[in-house]
């Protein structure tokens, strides 16, 4: 049994190619991108996931591994998993900045932990935020929704020298609003709140001047904004599964499919 290089060629760029899109897309996703993972688990997460879905997926073109063009089709697999990855970050991102809001306008702003997700300091109800919405993505099954997706990323976008169209880009740029947009849905019930707590205090400090507002209202504040965050628990819950449904869909549009 002969093998010639030809062969070796089209066996390594065959697992190569897809590796690189599925490691690209683990790298930055939330939860599978997390801090927390060692980097020996995410990758071998990343081989075990291409393994498993290469069956699935069209023959690649044979290159030369070295070549300008196989070049270009490694950077546009890594661009293809960055983009997934980096528009599902995106909703996760609208829960740690509402969770940043609720707790600036309690006072909370101090509390402060290293985020497991990024690895930067980020306050504790923002972490909180995250935390449940992390629990609510992977009871949505989000997280085999977004395998789904990369199977699919295969086929709409096979391995080539072309990848996503820079038009479609625009799909990340414009969730940059969406993002701020989520963030204010997510904290309005809870700064609302806090904001009315806070104009009472006002009124007790007009009519009782002698009162010492910052002794009496921020334990106040805190213990009310407590009860209120747990209260609006439901709104966070709706609206962080709209914020997933939205962009699974727009990957899906990214991919040039009908999401």
């Amino acid at each position: 049994m002969e093998v010639t290089s030809a062969e070796i060629t089209a066996w390594v760029g065959g697992f190569l190619w897809p590796l690189a899109r599925v490691a690209a897309l683990l790298g930055v996703a939330p939860i599978f991108g997390s801090r927390t993972l060692p980097r020996r688990i995410r990758l071998m997460m990343a081989l075990v996931l291409t393994w498993a879905i290469l069956p699935l997926t069209p023959p690649p073109p044979v290159l030369e591994p070295l070549s300008p063009t196989a070049i270009l089709v490694g950077f546009q697999q890594i661009l293809i998993g960055l983009s997934m990855g980096f528009l599902l970050r995106l909703a996760f991102e609208a829960l740690t900045l509402g969770g940043q809001m609720v707790a600036t306008q309690m006072g909370l702003g101090f509390a402060s932990l290293v985020d497991p997700q990024s690895g930067a300091q980020s306050p504790l109800l923002a972490q909180l935020y995250t935390l449940l919405g992390s629990l609510i993505f992977l009871s949505l099954n989000g997280h085999l929704l977004l395998i789904r997706l990369l199977v699919d990323s295969f086929t709409i976008l096979p391995v080539a020298p072309i990848g996503v169209d820079r038009d479609l880009f625009w799909i990340l740029v414009s969730w940059g609003s969406q993002m701020f947009a989520g963030a204010v849905l997510i904290a309005l019930p809870a700064v609302v709140s806090l904001l009315l707590v806070t104009l009472s205090f006002g009124v007790m400090t007009r009519a009782a001047p002698q009162l010492n507002i910052l002794s009496v209202g921020f334990p106040i504040t805190l213990v009310l904004g407590m009860v209120i965050i747990l209260q609006s628990l439901p709104t966070l819950s709706g609206q962080a599964t709209r914020l997933f449904d939205l962009a699974l869909r727009d990957i899906g549009r990214l991919l040039g499919g009908s999401g």
